[in-house]
């Protein structure tokens, strides 16, 4: 396993305390960030940063609210245009210029964001199932749960809650799998307690925020000098195939990966989106 070369801290704009880990960085070509799903953090992409960091740097963080970094004390700051100034804070405080993104579901979004503010800055991108258009199923489905769940007494719970939320998307997975999920979205308190590592406001800022301004699909357009593959779970109820469709028609020369027996989200150790994302470094110097 690739040792990570740092994990620290970064002060966004608005003070607080932002944590990122830094893998490979001793290695050339344009470095790699991982951004993380609504209630995730960057402990999911622990298997994928090691996998990639013996060729090439990989930044993980946390977005502000999880993990290890701070909780903001205003909902309204837990925005993807809030995300997304941290993520570049967080570039420029590591003197990363160029970069190639793996956003995995908000990830992903927050790529797009980040074309229309500074799509120069963009080498490639990597969306794991997530478009410019959600599901309102799917929709409605996180805005039950998030920020919602009842509290675990033992990691054996956590693993079976985590189960309850997400088995349906991702049938197969074995007892020890969901230990790991879980392990990624919980860590223990002062007690020894698995608690969910996230701010439950999140669960606020998702079911108050009003609706978007302006057309999402612009910010898709912001990719479209950028080599960009699409990761599908092909059973997801956030990314349906029309809006796959639509996005093929938006953007001809986006690769998209069915990802088959899952739904939102891959996890990214599937061998198709490991030889996807595998496929993109080869056209990104």
């Amino acid at each position: 396993m690739s040792e990570v070369n740092n994990a620290g801290y970064f002060t966004s704009h608005d003070g607080l305390q932002l944590y990122y880990r830094d893998f490979g960085a001793d290695n050339g070509g344009t470095p790699v960030i991982c951004l993380p799903g609504l209630t995730r953090n960057s402990r999911d992409f622990e298997d994928l940063a090691t996998y990639v960091s013996g060729r090439r740097r990989v930044i993980t963080c946390d977005f502000r609210g999880r993990g290890f970094s701070d909780y903001d004390e205003h909902w309204e700051n837990y925005h993807p245009l809030t995300y997304v100034q941290d993520t570049w804070t967080l570039l420029d405080h590591l003197g990363i210029e160029n970069i190639i993104v793996v956003g995995t579901s908000l990830g992903g979004l927050c790529a797009m964001v980040m074309a229309k503010t500074q799509g120069d800055r963009l080498a490639g991108v990597v969306m794991n199932d997530i478009g410019p258009e959600i599901n309102p199923a799917g929709i409605a489905r996180v805005q039950e749960y998030t920020g919602r769940v009842p509290p675990v007494k033992s990691w054996d719970e956590a693993a079976n809650q985590a189960r309850e939320i997400y088995g349906e998307w991702l049938p197969g997975l074995s007892d020890d799998d969901w230990q790991t999920m879980a392990r990624r979205a919980y860590r223990e308190d002062d007690h020894g307690v698995p608690r969910l590592d996230m701010d439950s406001n999140i669960g606020e800022a998702v079911r108050k925020v009003g609706p978007q301004k302006g057309d999402p699909w612009a910010l898709f357009d912001a990719l479209k000098d950028v080599p960009v593959t699409l990761l599908w779970g092909v059973m997801s109820d956030i990314l349906t195939k029309d809006i796959v469709d639509k996005m093929t028609d938006r953007k001809p020369d986006l690769e998209v990966v069915g990802v088959p027996n899952r739904g939102h989200v891959p996890l990214l150790d599937e061998p198709e989106c490991l030889a996807a994302i595998d496929a993109l470094l080869e056209r990104v110097a």
